[in-house]
């Protein structure tokens, strides 16, 4: 699901990490950046890193959902799980998907940058041959822990996720106490509505998380703590100074389109999968979530 979604809007995420990124660029619009991205670099350049992005995600999603769906089987164990739980269970799902692929988003945000026309000049370019060529230049460069460039705010996003499934999860079961499954409307609705409300909330953090696995602007030099609450604070402080309080929501536009769309075409096929696979193993599906 998490592959499919993310390759239908690919483009709208490439759109939106140059506009955090390369904040000089003077489009602001998501087709405008497209435009200017695909006149600039190539009809094939929004899909520039998309191998590594759909294979960060895959780990990515396995590790969250793997953990989430434990957890809550662990803990719950069979009865009526509650909102409280189902955060809980997100943000310790979070964690543990932060700590174990944030080295994996930092080289598929290099790459997917690569060969990008920067209108800023405090960017330094890459020149990474693929992903493993990236891990070696990264840690030859600039050391191991440079890989989890951005784990500090990447933790405190632990809670966009966990406030989408907790959305999601509250409006799932009040929808099930009506009905006895969802349909594709539901989960399509209730997915985009639940990870609208969490990206507005958390986007900020989003786009300083983005500049730190970037790595690459010549910014803060007396502090190279990447990630530390100091440059996490330092960025969002000269972000507000240079472009005022939209700096800060600069791409959200396109991060709301793809994100959105993106989360309610995966809950869909996650709820067509899971229905799916336990029919074929002949078992009845649990009311209790």
């Amino acid at each position: 699901g998490s592959m499919t979604a993310m390759t239908v809007f690919f483009p709208l995420d490439t759109a939106r990490l140059r506009l955090q990124v390369d904040e000089k660029r003077k489009s602001k619009t998501t087709p405008a950046v497209l435009l200017e991205i695909i006149k600039e670099e190539g009809l094939l350049a929004p899909y520039r890193g998309w191998f590594p992005v759909i294979s960060s995600l895959c780990c990515s999603n396995f590790v969250y959902f793997y953990t989430f769906n434990s957890l809550k089987t662990l803990w719950v164990k069979g009865q009526h799980s509650t909102t409280g739980k189902d955060l809980v269970f997100g943000v310790v799902a979070g964690v543990a998907n932060v700590l174990l692929t944030t080295p994996l988003w930092v080289v598929n945000t290099r790459l997917k940058l690569q060969g990008a026309k920067f209108r800023n000049e405090d960017i330094v370019p890459t020149n990474y041959k693929g992903i493993i060529d990236a891990f070696h230049q990264i840690i030859r460069d600039e050391g191991a822990l440079a890989l989890w460039n951005g784990t500090f705010p990447s933790l405190l996003l632990v809670f966009n996720p966990a406030i989408q499934f907790m959305f999601y999860e509250g409006f799932k079961r009040k929808l099930l106490k009506k009905r006895l499954q969802l349909t594709s409307l539901d989960a399509f609705v209730i997915g985009a509505v639940a990870k609208a409300v969490a990206t507005t909330l958390t986007y900020p953090l989003q786009t300083v998380q983005s500049i730190l696995r970037f790595g690459r602007h010549r910014l803060n030099p007396e502090n190279r703590t990447l990630g530390s609450l100091k440059n996490v604070l330092y960025l969002l402080r000269e972000r507000v100074r240079r472009f005022g309080l939209m700096g800060l929501y600069k791409g959200l536009e396109a991060k709301l389109l793809q994100t959105v769309l993106t989360a309610a075409l995966m809950f869909l096929v996650y709820e067509k999968l899971t229905a799916a696979t336990f029919t074929v193993m002949g078992l009845k599906r649990s009311r209790r979530h």
